[in-house]
């Protein structure tokens, strides 16, 4: 199991963070995501898996003036 800003989530454990981001409906050309205190790259986001007991956090960019 990991978790996903804050929520448990099963079924993403050996699962690339690009997928991840796909199965949970994120668009990648606005978000950052961090695994396990750690800013993760989007150039690798294709080939970074996830394993059981990590922690990530996906944050979103809004723009607005």
């Amino acid at each position: 199991m990991i978790t996903i800003n804050g929520e448990k989530k099963e079924g993403y454990e050996e699962v690339s963070i690009e997928d991840m981001l796909s199965g949970e409906g994120f668009h990648r050309d606005r978000i950052a995501v961090e695994k396990n205190g750690e800013i993760i790259p989007k150039a690798v986001f294709s080939k970074e898996l996830l394993h059981s007991g990590d922690v990530v956090e996906v944050v979103s960019f809004v723009g607005g003036g």
